[in-house]
């Protein structure tokens, strides 16, 4: 009776520990679901990690399309996806969720809905702008190849800022913040990150949100590390950039215009030094911006009333897009030029806003700095 009684705590015991031995084993992350449409197509699950794409698991579907995957827990959201052939679903998974996908084939990359996961959904709204960026771009190239450039960098802007308003900043510890900050579009067959801390510094400001955040919630972690890596690295190009450039703080006591030599729309050198005898409006500009179209129907008002009488006005863009620049210009009336040189910064380091204007007047003289400029219309009154 006793031997059976130990032998009934011993089975106890053990069963009790393989048990707690199998829910340690099977700590993770799961992802299943159903592919309809995709008979004996092979599923494969993915790892997105920093080191490029790894192969995880793969399944060849039946004539249900069911599958169901499993990895490991992680110490920070970590990156996968579902792929048959070039149609990808992006999932990301944080420590051990239990992720539900339906999608249908061969569109399933758009064509899918993912349970169990917030984050997920708002991923997905992401992949299906980049998508939608992707097409649209293409379509641009195909039809209108001679301005796809200045109008697909315009297209750029307009999607960093949705994605830094509407996402990224608003939560910039999620994983679908850290997905944004890698997406990119293929241009003339070679891949263009959209958030890009070598080629733009707002763009390292964003990178560095998503870093201190990641740095706060997954320490120590490789992911975050790697976006602390790409901050510094951008901070440290900016820095570079604007010792080379050297600004110099132009003020109106100084009287003397510093010249600008710059090419017009045309190709041909203009000088600030050329409008001797007139009035001029130097002002410096960016196209790309919100509220150009109605700040340029300002200035046209101001041209068409007061050139006559005398006005000229130098317009320098600062727009990072040459092509987009001359398809802006193309119809003004007065001076546009364009600094691909940096010389813009002896004028525009003093300034925090843009437009920036400053008033010369007929002997080629600095009258009037951006700060000083209260009414610009009674300001051009008084110099003609």
């Amino acid at each position: 009776m006793k031997r059976n009684i130990a032998n009934k705590v011993f089975v106890g015991c053990c069963t009790l520990g393989i048990m707690m031995l199998a829910s340690c084993a099977k700590e993770g992350f799961h992802i299943d679901g159903t592919i309809a449409n995709a008979k004996d197509s092979i599923l494969y699950l993915e790892h997105n990690g920093l080191e490029g794409i790894a192969k995880v698991d793969s399944v060849k579907l039946d004539q249900l399309g069911t599958f169901s995957f499993s990895g490991d827990k992680a110490d920070n959201p970590e990156f996968y996806r579902l792929r048959i052939a070039d149609q990808i679903i992006n999932i990301a998974i944080d420590s051990t969720e239990q992720i539900g996908v339906k999608a249908t084939y061969p569109q399933m990359a758009t064509n899918y809905t993912v349970e169990g996961s917030a984050d997920n959904e708002k991923l997905k709204e992401l992949a299906l702008k980049q998508i939608n960026l992707q097409s649209r771009c293409q379509q641009l190239l195909a039809q209108r190849p001679e301005i796809a450039d200045s109008l697909i960098s315009a297209m750029l802007v307009d999607y960093k800022r949705d994605v830094t308003t509407n996402y990224i900043f608003k939560a910039p510890m999620k994983s679908y913040s850290y997905f944004a900050l890698f997406q990119y579009v293929v241009i003339n067959n070679q891949a263009v990150l959209i958030f890009d801390p070598s080629k733009d510094a707002k763009d390292t400001k964003v990178f560095g949100a998503v870093a201190t955040s990641w740095d706060t919630y997954f320490p120590g972690t490789l992911r975050t590390q790697n976006l602390h890596n790409i901050t510094i690295k951008g901070m440290k190009d900016e820095r570079i950039v604007k010792a080379q450039q050297k600004p110099i703080e132009i003020k109106a006591e100084e009287q003397g215009v510093i010249d600008i030599p710059l090419r017009d729309n045309t190709g041909l050198e203009r000088h600030l030094t050329d409008f001797k005898g007139q009035v001029v409006l130097l002002n410096f500009h960016v196209f790309g911006v919100k509220g150009s179209t109605e700040y340029i129907m300002h200035m046209r008002d101001l041209y068409n009333k007061y050139h006559n009488r005398g006005l000229e006005i130098y317009m320098v863009s600062l727009d990072e897009n040459q092509h987009f620049w001359k398809e802006q210009v193309a119809n003004l009336p007065w001076v546009n030029v364009y600094d691909d040189k940096g010389v813009s910064q002896a004028y525009t380091a003093p300034a925090t806003t843009l437009p920036i204007i400053y008033l010369i007047d007929r002997g080629n003289n600095i009258v009037k700095n951006p700060s000083q400029i209260k009414n610009l219309e009674a300001e051009i009154e008084k110099l003609l």
